[in-house]
């Protein structure tokens, strides 16, 4: 009975994406077949793992993004005992070395700060960063094929937006853990059906007339994409880490509100109003966050648990992007969709964005050119920082 009852409730996930290479190709392999079949099957992760690059690495980053999107929602004919398989962690331990050994070669250690002052230095990593603006050429520049090639990168986030940063309430407590609480229960709608900021970013996608399914476009996801959130899943899903998850979402609370108030105007200028909802909901939000997230949960967290503390510089936000040093990443700027059949949904022409010409080395979306920038810090394929007091 409890099996037929499993079978009934199981969510139907999206689908496994097609193997890109030697670790995919494991995976999936394994993945189709029940656990207690596959004993032996997966091997060492390492020998199959590129030597360097792992931060851009289409293969290395989409493994290690379906095997954490086991934690999440699964995927469709995959057994749901893979999750807790001990082999299957072992395989994933493996990646997670390399990938913590190339974010560690990648992002430099902040000096320590007192634990009162944790939020204004978040506030200077967030002010020191002068790459070009996105929000500010979406808001006047981009028409709505780059805007549409923006938000199917965002839609590997936005669909489970607030899910990685909810691991961190349970390694919580007092004030922090209260503070955080009372940013997610906004990021969930307050329970309000259809509310949640994971589903209203769904209703701006198909208002866009892309396909709103949670999974939808991970097969057309490039590596850096995928990398920025498994470093949120990575930075979760590991309690030593929950200072630079707090880090990481209070750091986004507090860039946001200004860059999504352009993202909106933006659709407004091209003619898409009905997509502006997400945008809209989070200039309130995230400006109601900002101190919140600042002084009472990362502040917070600080003062209860370190006395001093490092500045969490895995942080990232909606507008900041630099790019990653090349000894470690390559050349990542600005990466393409993957070439896959166009979408039937969409309503207009998009095959310009939706058609990429990935080219060796360097890769960059039509129209966004130099302007486009990888942030040094998160590793994802947003872009650059607008100041609160504003610039050009």
């Amino acid at each position: 009975m409890t099996a037929a009852l499993d079978t009934i409730i199981r969510p139907l996930g999206p689908q496994l994406p097609r193997p890109v290479g030697l670790l995919t190709e494991r995976l999936v392999d394994v993945l189709l077949r029940e656990p207690e079949a596959a004993c032996g099957r997966l091997g060492g992760a390492a020998a199959l793992a590129p030597v360097q690059g792992t931060l851009g690495d289409h293969d290395f980053q989409l493994t290690l993004y379906m095997l954490y999107e086991l934690h999440y929602r699964g995927f469709a004919r995959v057994a749901e005992a893979w999750e807790w398989n001990p082999s299957l962690l072992s395989f994933r331990a493996e990646l997670e070395c390399l990938f913590e050994l190339a974010l560690r070669d990648a992002v430099p250690t902040p000096a320590e700060v007192g634990a009162r002052e944790l939020d204004l230095a978040l506030r200077e990593i967030l002010a020191a960063d002068d790459d070009p603006s996105l929000s500010r050429y979406i808001e006047a520049r981009a028409t709505i094929d780059e805007f549409v090639e923006f938000v199917i990168h965002r839609s590997a986030y936005q669909l489970k937006e607030a899910d990685p940063h909810s691991w961190a309430i349970p390694r919580l407590s007092g004030g922090p853990k209260a503070a955080l609480i009372r940013i997610q229960a906004d990021e969930y709608g307050e329970g309000v059906p259809g509310r949640a900021h994971a589903e209203l970013f769904r209703d701006t996608m198909v208002a866009l007339g892309l396909d709103g399914g949670y999974g939808a476009y991970l097969p057309r996801l490039p590596g850096v994409t995928l990398a920025a959130v498994n470093l949120m899943s990575f930075l979760g899903l590991h309690r030593r880490w929950r200072g630079a998850i707090v880090g990481h979402l209070a750091a986004f609370e507090m860039s946001s509100s200004i860059p999504n108030a352009r993202y909106s105007r933006g659709l407004d200028r091209l003619g898409w109003p009905r997509a502006r909802g997400f945008y809209d909901e989070h200039v309130l939000a995230d400006a109601v966050h900002e101190n919140l997230a600042a002084v009472d949960l990362a502040g917070g967290l600080g003062l209860r648990a370190l006395g001093h503390a490092r500045p969490p510089v895995h942080a990232t936000g909606p507008d900041r992007e630099r790019r990653p040093p090349s000894r470690s990443c390559g050349d990542m700027r600005a990466p393409r969709l993957i070439d896959e059949p166009r979408p039937e949904r969409l309503d207009f022409d998009t095959a310009t964005i939706l058609t990429p010409k990935l080219r060796t080395g360097t890769a960059r979306p039509v129209g966004l050119g130099d302007r486009c920038a990888l942030r040094r810090i998160g590793m994802s394929r947003r872009y650059s920082p607008d100041r609160r007091e504003g610039r050009a």
